[in-house]
């Protein structure tokens, strides 16, 4: 009895109209897929996306050159040299992250005793030549320029979290 109900099952592809019926039921289904560009889905405050070093409100940049980030970076991808000033504080003449090596892991925003660097929400970014892939610290310190409100906001939100 079994090979004859095993022979009508192959004959009427048993097999495929049950995948037919599955298709279908997905078919009339509500769509979840995001149309991207033209809408975003949410993003957590903890997101890390591209560097950005702070300044304090009197303009003045955080980093003290204490080449915490530098240690703590596994990737070997943030470079420091620093100098002491007139008034004897040590600050950075160079700050270079290079982007190829980052593993956006967050142990330099960590490290850092003054919150002088931090990982934006900023996702969307390409390089048009590989002299892009290397942030400066003037590119960092423009990047920490043009988002601070959000980074600021985004570190009262964490510190109320935690």
């Amino acid at each position: 009895m079994n090979v004859i109900t095993n022979y009508f099952k192959s004959l009427l592809l048993w097999e495929l109209l049950i995948g037919l019926k599955l298709t279908g039921r997905y078919f009339f289904a509500k769509k979840i897929t995001v149309q991207y560009p033209e809408e975003k889905t949410p993003q957590s405050f903890r997101f890390r996306g591209l560097h950005a070093l702070r300044r304090y409100a009197n303009g003045e940049e955080r980093c003290i050159a204490c080449k915490l980030c530098e240690a703590v970076c596994p990737a070997l991808s943030i470079t420091i040299d620093s100098a002491q000033r007139e008034d004897g504080t040590r600050r950075t003449t160079r700050y270079d992250i290079d982007l190829f090596k980052c593993i956006y892991c967050g142990f330099c925003e960590e490290a850092c005793p003054v919150d002088a660097i931090v990982e934006t929400r900023l996702f969307e970014y390409h390089f048009e030549s590989r002299d892009g892939t290397v942030m400066t610290k003037d590119k960092l310190l423009a990047m920490g320029d043009r988002y601070e409100k959000e980074i600021a906001a985004d570190r009262a939100k964490d510190a109320a979290y935690r």
